[in-house]
């Protein structure tokens, strides 16, 4: 392959030895050289492939170093996302359109990714309203991790009725007559909602194939190259992974992904551990590809579910039993772990563990750490350091602030998490969104919440002792991110050697008025020297992707998380079109300048009732 070689670009690095750059060389996947463009060309071959980034800023590739992309990536295709839609109108505008274009016995799914606090009308829909906008086809509608809502069409395709017992851990909530009314709740823990939605059909293998590369390109849009995938429910190792691992052997993955491995079967956890221990070993794989540990699920008697709605779960008194033995196996094998932990009360019960194992087997030098850790205090943090260990930050507060507030009170908000006081101890300390079910997968979001420590329902909640400056919280979004899958120095900086993975970002990072951040995206998303995503000038050096499958796919019509786009908004304006239309024809405003088929926006606008199409 040729050299190639980004010109005219403002990029930050993340390197401080070099932090600023205007050009950069790329050969054999790695960087070659990052300066000025004279030393660059210098050091390219002649006949290099040569882009000219139009002075727009570049930046590492970003990791998300919390993500559930195998599983998300399995049913991507078959989701309607309402990931950053403004208002519950435009919603149920996406959810009754969807209905229509749904074929029995398929169902429209709502999972996760979205609040009712960024909606204008800060609400959730109400049951009737589904039932009117779906009369017959099945409706699931995950919220975080708090509720479910069923329209009545879900409810007889599930067999929830006056005869179901509540399960152990939820509850089916029901009329004067003892009747679901399609509303669960999680009670304490979100059991209940894994279960219901692993009811509704799924996508035969090549279709799911297909719905993970579109999860992938959508990502790589947003300028991810790279997740740590942390299992998730109904996740079994090693049958639900047979699809990335497909992928992974064709070439076709556009992501860098490390996977841990998370237990299934409670009270049987020891086991499962046991047999991946012989099965699989931390850094199998290659740069694409690999395994990364254990966690989040280590043991379900250590779980403590963030819903901010209900008062805090105390584990069950056998939690520090049920921990050891699994902490002591992994330590054995030098098998890095990470464990879910909401609070500070679960936090200190599992470091009693960890002190206890690292007494007989030392833990320096295995890379584990706590995910979440909302209310932690410092006396933990203090704990952690001393035992080498780190935490994963998730934007999650960005989607719950607001219930935290009206549980424990503003005050108690401003450091949950405390991630300067996590930096200021030593820790190492990464960024993530925990999507694809709780919060958004786009990364701007996350971005958005560490800078101006406001939640997307406009609620300030941090003040500015606990934001992170423009700079740091990119760091935790990149080279950061790369001690929790033990590739430090291998990716998350522009710099020579290391993995050639970047994006050009929409707009500057570094100059956009903060209300802008989460608004940016990629123009142009290179793995390892490869062009994974490109649009507007750019497109031409993507390489294509199959159409969405199903047909019916809500990505086919919405894409995933809804970008603003002025310029198309004012020509549905002006063409009095479909309100649908203008919140989603952005999918497709890159097409009327572009190399896209003009009968593609005919068919896709005309879909929604448009005539955008035809000016």
């Amino acid at each position: 392959m040729s050299d190639l070689l980004i010109v005219n670009a403002r990029i930050t690095t993340m390197d401080r030895a070099n932090p600023e750059a205007a050009a950069l060389a790329i050969r054999d996947g790695r960087f070659l050289a990052v300066g000025d463009e004279v030393e660059v060309r210098g050091a390219a071959a002649p006949d290099a492939v040569v882009i000219d980034a139009g002075g727009r800023r570049i930046i590492p590739g970003l990791i998300d170093s919390h993500m559930h992309v195998i599983r998300g990536g399995l049913n991507y295709n078959m989701e309607l996302r309402w990931d950053g839609v403004p208002s519950l109108d435009d919603a149920m505008t996406m959810l009754r359109r969807q209905a229509e274009n749904t074929p029995p016995p398929q169902w429209v799914r709502v999972v996760g990714g979205f609040t009712e606090h960024q909606f204008a009308e800060k609400r959730l829909p109400t049951i009737e309203e589904l039932n009117a906008a779906a009369p017959e086809t099945p409706v699931f509608i995950l919220h975080l991790y708090d509720r479910a809502l069923l329209n009545g069409a879900a409810l007889r395709a599930v067999g929830y009725t006056r005869d179901t017992p509540n399960p152990p851990g939820g509850e089916i909530v029901r009329d004067a007559a003892g009747n679901p009314t399609g509303l669960l709740l999680a009670q304490p823990n979100a059991t209940i909602l894994y279960a219901t939605l692993a009811k509704g059909p799924k996508l035969p293998p090549d279709y799911q194939k297909n719905s993970t590369r579109h999860f992938m390109r959508e990502l790589n849009s947003l300028g991810v190259t790279g997740v740590i995938d942390a299992g998730g429910g109904f996740q079994n190792y090693p049958d639900d992974y047979a699809i990335i691992e497909e992928l992974h052997a064709a070439g076709e993955l556009s992501l860098r992904i490390s996977y841990n491995l998370f237990t299934q079967k409670p009270k049987e956890e020891l086991a499962d551990f046991a047999s991946w221990v012989g099965q699989v070993s931390p850094g199998t794989g290659d740069d694409t590809y690999r395994h990364n540990g254990a966690g989040e699920m280590l043991v379900y008697s250590a779980a403590d579910f963030e819903d901010f709605r209900a008062a805090r779960p105390d584990m069950p008194p056998e939690m520090e039993d049920d921990l050891e033995p699994v902490i002591r196996l992994l330590a054995e094998n030098r098998w890095p772990w990470r464990l879910h932990a909401t609070y500070d009360e679960t936090i200190g019960r599992a470091l009693d563990v960890f002190e206890k194992v690292n007494r007989d087997i030392p833990l320096d030098g295995i890379n584990w750490f706590f995910d979440h850790a909302e209310t932690i205090g410092e006396r933990n943090i203090d704990r952690i350091a001393a035992l080498g260990g780190g935490i994963a930050v998730q934007h999650r507060m960005a989607y719950q602030g607001e219930y935290f507030v009206e549980r424990y009170g503003a005050r108690q908000a401003e450091t949950t998490p405390p991630i300067r006081k996590m930096l200021d101890a030593g820790l190492k300390v990464g960024a993530g969104t925990d999507a694809t079910r709780v919060a958004s997968y786009n990364p701007w979001v996350s971005l958005s919440w560490l800078v101006t420590g406001r939640t997307v329902g406009d609620l300030t909640i941090y003040p500015a002792a606990n934001r992170m400056d423009r700079e740091t919280a990119l760091w935790l979004w990149t080279g950061a991110n790369t001690w929790f899958s033990n590739e430090v120095g291998k990716k998350g900086q522009i710099r020579a050697g290391q993995l050639a993975d970047l994006a050009v970002l929409s707009a500057d990072y570094f100059k956009v008025p903060e209300s802008d951040i989460r608004h940016l995206g990629a123009v142009l998303t290179i793995l390892g020297g490869n062009v994974v995503h490109g649009e507007g000038e750019f497109g031409p050096l993507a390489p294509s992707l199959p159409p969405a499958m199903p047909d019916w796919s809500p990505v086919a019509a919405y894409g995933g998380y809804y970008r603003s786009e002025p310029a198309v908004t004012a020509l549905a304006s002006a063409c009095g079109c479909s309100h649908a239309c203008q919140v989603h024809g952005h999918d497709h405003a890159a097409a009327l300048g572009s190399s896209v088929p003009a009968n593609d926006v005919q068919t896709f606008w005309g879909a929604l009732g448009c005539g955008c199409w035809a000016v």
